[in-house]
C-alpha cells in the first residue's frame, strides 16, 4: 500500500456503489484513475449495525456490492487498534476513528467528505 491508494468511508463507499452524486465527480474519476481502493471491515461493521437499527437501506448486501465494484476489504489490526488509542479526541465517532487510524498506519488517502478528520494528521480527499 502507498500515499496514492484510497480508503474510502462508509458513507463514500456507499455513495460510489449507488452512483450518487453527493459523491464529488472528482472522488470517482480519482479512484477510477488509480482503479484500486480499499473499505475497511469497520466499513461493514458499520453498516451491519446501521441496517439492524433500520437507519440504512440498502439495494444489496454490502459486501458483496463492495467487492463487485473492485474494492477490497482492509482487516482491522492490533496496529489500527493502538493508533486509534493514540489519536487526539478531535472526533467521537469510534468508526471514523478507525479509518483514520487505519489511513495513518497504512499512508492511505481517506475519501471523505467529514470534515472533522481534517483536524488529524492524515491524507484526505475531497472536492
Amino acid at each position: 500500500m502507498n500515499g496514492r491508494d484510497f480508503l474510502l468511508d462508509t458513507h463514500a463507499a456507499i455513495w460510489w456503489m449507488e452512483g450518487s452524486t453527493r459523491l464529488p465527480a472528482a472522488c470517482y474519476r480519482a479512484v477510477r484513475r488509480r482503479g484500486f481502493a480499499y473499505v475497511s471491515l469497520a466499513s461493514a461493521w458499520e453498516v451491519a449495525i446501521k441496517t439492524s437499527l433500520g437507519r440504512l437501506r440498502l439495494a444489496a448486501p454490502f459486501g458483496a456490492t463492495v467487492e463487485a465494484s473492485g474494492f477490497a476489504f482492509l482487516p482491522l489490526t492490533l496496529e489500527h487498534v493502538e493508533e486509534v488509542e493514540a489519536l487526539p479526541l478531535h472526533h467521537r465517532d469510534p468508526f471514523d476513528r478507525m479509518l483514520v487510524a487505519q489511513a495513518r498506519v497504512e499512508n492511505l488517502t481517506l475519501v471523505t467528505g467529514d470534515r472533522k478528520v481534517a483536524a488529524y494528521a492524515v491524507h484526505r480527499f475531497w472536492t
